[in-house]
């Protein structure tokens, strides 16, 4: 068996998309794609077509691996947005040879950290990302839940909207969370900072409001709610109230890759909202 791999600008979309379908067929999580999901994730998470890799046996693809990479912190900043082997060459070291062949284009790329997600109860992929140096730093969890839409009663927080983009010019803002979260790849939500009287930060929200055709509020998806200050029970639910204040309803929301150690999570979870999902956060550092 004579495995070769391609970056994805060398192949023809539709090898692409089969290697990435067989890749997680029967995967912990349903994540099919179509062609047109396939370039909207690209586009969404700032992925690169030039550090993606499929891998064939003859003209068959059976392997992928998506990566994007961005500057995090100051250091050019590598991320695995999802590696997937077709089941019949699963067990037969073509992962080993595709992580060989994606720390190649790293090392050209000068890239100084990798970083992933890997699901919580995928001990195999858990164990190959160990043996290449990566280190489990955080678990964390997609949420979901419901909250009573409500108007904002407490006049003393003073809420600000900024687009995703000004985030980074807040000196509280947290950049170093998984890729997913970042405001890179939140361009389309919305965001909010919260001050008390006087200027005094205690936070922020990134997220992104979902409408029905009806045009009401149906999802709120929350990537960062990251507090600043003391955690108060008045703070969050006045940030609730003010991201659902556009409904009159029960509103649906769902956090992605929110750190367990977060109190905003664990106050959440102790209030009735439910773990879809919990990840491993890796991270590999480069010299």
């Amino acid at each position: 068996m004579a495995i070769i791999f391609k970056k994805l600008t060398e192949c023809k979309i539709e090898d692409a998309i089969t290697a990435w379908n067989r890749g997680f067929e029967g995967y912990f999580v349903q994540i099919e794609m179509t062609a047109e999901t396939f370039f909207q994730r690209f586009i969404n998470e700032g992925l690169s077509m030039n550090l993606s890799l499929v891998a064939f046996d003859g003209e068959e693809p059976v392997a992928i691996i998506l990566n994007g990479v961005r500057t995090v912190d100051g250091k050019k900043t590598v991320w695995n947005g999802g590696t997937g082997v077709a089941t019949s060459y699963r067990g037969k070291g073509v992962s080993k040879q595709l992580m060989e062949e994606t720390f190649k284009l790293y090392a050209e790329e000068g890239i100084e950290v990798a970083t992933l997600e890997a699901i919580k109860e995928n001990e195999r992929a858990i164990r190959l990302y160990q043996k290449y140096g990566y280190e489990i730093i955080d678990s964390v969890v997609f949420l979901s839940g419901a909250v009573e839409s409500q108007s904002v009663v407490v006049s003393s927080i003073i809420i600000k909207p900024i687009r995703p983009e000004q985030l980074k010019t807040i000196p509280f803002y947290k950049e170093n969370v998984p890729w997913q979260c970042q405001w890179q790849s939140v361009r389309s939500g919305e965001a909010q900072v919260y001050y008390a009287g006087g200027d005094e930060p205690l936070g922020y929200c990134l997220f992104r409001r979902i409408w029905n055709q009806e045009g009401l509020l149906e999802k709120v998806v929350i990537y960062q709610l990251e507090l600043v200050c003391e955690f108060t029970n008045e703070i969050i639910n006045t940030i609730m109230a003010s991201i659902c204040a556009e409904a009159d309803i029960k509103v649906n929301i769902m956090t992605v890759n929110a750190s367990v150690s977060n109190p905003v999570t664990q106050y959440l979870m102790e209030n009735g909202f439910s773990t879809a999902t919990e990840q491993v956060q890796m991270v590999k550092q480069f010299n």
